[in-house]
């Protein structure tokens, strides 16, 4: 099938074929026709990178009047650069019909240039949600004349923490429009939506509803916790061509990989929610022309980025979430091209593997963590293939030729070659040459232990060596005996539980070390307990926020001694943290009316092995973010609705 097949306007047509569109991509060839010639509203479920933009704009874009002066298509998208990228492409789309203008708005830009731009209505408006309610809220944008609402990553949305924000919107919009709804996956939160404010719509799924992308392979590896940056740098090394995104947990973790990875010569940098949004711009465009060949970031800071022709996407961490998975391995593998997803794990996380292959209906391959002599190889030959295949420039070099033979008139060829593989490699090849094992080796012998204290009861690894003793009850951390209720400003009335509470937490003291004791959500506040010696570690991480104010809680009493304490537990591996939005492992405990919710892990180490690579200061500052200022307006705290707006 083509797009002329497709009953599109002409100018539509000769728009996109000078984009050079021939045939629509299997979401575009299901989607458009349908909306063409039926009138129900529509549910379409397809991975990002599968052609959504022009299965929703082209029939919207030939719906539309653009003779008429209002407001008659509206598309939400989550993010500032979704929002951008889409308008963009819709502009595009449209740039052979006249009169048809076409407005984004969205948050981190001033808001009077685009208040300007709507002093003249469009026909259509793409907004972020948070932006879209403040201009409505301001008199700007009236929605009464809309005909076509669309959701993109309406799941991403959801996962942000934008429900009530969409379901405001919803509400403000004539019960005559026409809804669609696109969406990577099916959660329940989703279905309710469609529900509730969709009318008997059609659902469309392109693949297996909530699987992931068709063209990727998914890998992984399993070390010991504290060699996880060690793998991150064979992975990286083994593939010399890899472009790609490393999804980390949290900020400070995003920070921390970044840094080590500049450091030691690779072309990296960060993306999260610390930098400015102009910081971001920056990161983003370095990213998009290949100048930053490794991005470091969290799933927020991650959100709506659309670039193409990503070979890899590693997980640095397992999400706690399937559903994120998802949206981190769709990022690869786009536009029928391969890509590979990668997962770096510890042995106790298998079981998270197994779920993701459950939901996915994927098998996972396990491989071996490669040694120094395959790296190596695999590098050699890579050298050798770029140079065969580069590009001689002839005219230039053509001078220098004469004075080159004559100095080398003495060695045979062999000899030439052996030089040039010496000189590009030999510091490659002496830091590899004792590369240890970093594979996970399962023991059934238990008498293998040792003095060490490397495995478990189970006869697995622990890797506790550098977090501190475990009380009777399975804490972590510092053993005061004392702990000092505090409270932050935020409550019931901003969506606050005490799961997005501790994601809060997590993303901004970026302490792993920091014991959460019982937490108490009031309508206006969150009481939380603390071991009095972190007491200073909270209050400073929180002193530069703006939005939360941490303070001593009036009539706080230490637990001592005799005194009844809140009960505490050991919170598994990553609850609580605001990378996902599904339920937390592991049941919460009660005591006294409060949950109780237990100490986080501490952090894992890192080897201080020396980078192999030289490159120059120059090089390495060239893809490195020059300040740290400003937050952007993107973070959300755990997926909840207390959240700046767009």
């Amino acid at each position: 099938m083509t797009f002329k097949e497709l009953n599109l306007k002409d100018d539509i047509l000769s728009a996109i074929e000078e984009l050079g569109y021939e045939q629509p991509m299997p979401v575009q060839e299901k989607t458009i026709p349908f909306m063409l010639e039926q009138t129900a509203d529509l549910v379409a479920l397809a991975q990002t990178g599968t052609g959504k933009t022009a299965a929703f704009g082209l029939p919207v874009l030939n719906m539309i009047d653009a003779g008429r002066k209002q407001v008659q298509a509206l598309v939400l998208a989550p993010t500032r650069e979704l929002c951008i990228q889409i308008a963009n492409d819709l502009k595009g789309y449209s740039k052979n019909m006249r009169g048809m203008r076409i407005v984004p708005v969205y948050g981190g830009e001033d808001i009077r240039t685009q208040l300007r731009q709507l002093d003249t209505a469009p026909q259509i408006i793409v907004a972020t949600p948070g932006r879209l309610i403040d201009l409505i809220e301001r008199g700007k944008i009236e929605l009464g004349s809309i005909d076509f609402l669309v959701l993109d990553e309406a799941d991403e949305m959801l996962n942000m923490g934008f429900k009530e924000d969409i379901e405001t919107i919803l509400q403000r919009t004539p019960e005559t429009r026409r809804t669609m709804l696109f969406s990577a996956t099916m959660p329940k939160e989703i279905a309710n939506i469609a529900r509730r404010y969709m009318k008997n719509f059609e659902e469309i799924t392109v693949g297996t509803k909530n699987s992931g992308a068709e063209n990727v392979e998914h890998i992984y590896y399993t070390s010991q916790a504290k060699q996880r940056y060690l793998v991150l740098k064979r992975i990286v090394d083994l593939n010399p061509d890899i472009y790609g995104i490393v999804f980390c947990r949290t900020r400070q973790e995003t920070k921390e990989v970044a840094e080590k990875l500049m450091h030691d010569g690779y072309n990296a940098d960060a993306l999260h929610g610390d930098l400015s949004q102009a910081q971001r711009d920056t990161v983003m465009q370095k990213f998009r022309i290949r100048n930053i060949q490794l991005l470091v970031a969290t799933d927020v800071a991650a959100r709506g980025l659309d670039v193409s022709d990503l070979t890899h996407v590693i997980n640095y961490n397992l999400p706690d979430d399937v559903e994120i998975y998802t949206h981190r391995s769709g990022r690869t593998g786009r536009a029928n091209k391969k890509g590979v997803s990668v997962s770096i794990i510890h042995s106790k996380e298998k079981f998270k593997i197994k779920d993701i292959e459950r939901m996915l209906k994927k098998s996972f391959e396990q491989q071996q963590i490669p040694n120094g002599l395959e790296v190596c190889k695999k590098q050699l030959f890579y050298l050798i293939d770029r140079m065969q295949n580069v590009e001689v420039n002839e005219e230039q070099i053509l001078p220098y030729i004469p004075q080159i033979m004559k100095q080398l008139d003495g060695l045979s060829k062999e000899e030439i070659l052996k030089r040039f593989v010496s000189l590009e490699f030999n510091r490659f090849l002496n830091y590899y040459k004792d590369a240890e094992d970093l594979n996970y080796h399962e023991r059934s012998d238990r008498g293998e232990r040792g003095e060490r204290g490397m495995r478990s009861d189970r006869g697995e690894r622990s890797d506790r060596g550098d977090r501190g003793e475990r009380s009777e009850r399975g804490e972590r951390g510092p053993k005061t005996g004392n702990r000092v209720r505090l409270k932050m400003n935020i409550g019931d009335r901003e969506g606050i539980d005490p799961k997005r509470f501790l994601g809060i937490i997590n993303d901004v003291t970026g302490d792993k070390s920091i014991s959460i004791g019982a937490i108490e959500v009031t309508n206006k506040f969150t009481f939380f307990d603390v071991f009095s010696d972190q007491v200073e570690k909270v209050v400073t991480a929180f002193a530069g926020e703006t939005e939360y104010l941490v303070t001593e809680a009036k009539g706080s009493k230490s637990f001592e001694g005799g005194s009844k304490k809140p009960e505490y537990r050991t919170r598994t591996a990553g609850e609580g943290r605001s990378s996902g939005s599904g339920e937390a492992r592991g049941s919460s405990s009660y005591k006294g009316g409060e949950r109780s919710y237990g100490s986080r892990p501490a952090a894992t180490a890192t080897s201080g092995d020396k980078p192999w690579r030289n490159r120059d200061a120059s090089d390495r500052g060239s893809s490195r973010s020059t300040s740290t200022e400003g937050r952007s307006s993107e973070r959300r705290s755990g997926g909840s609705s207390y959240k700046k707006r767009y």
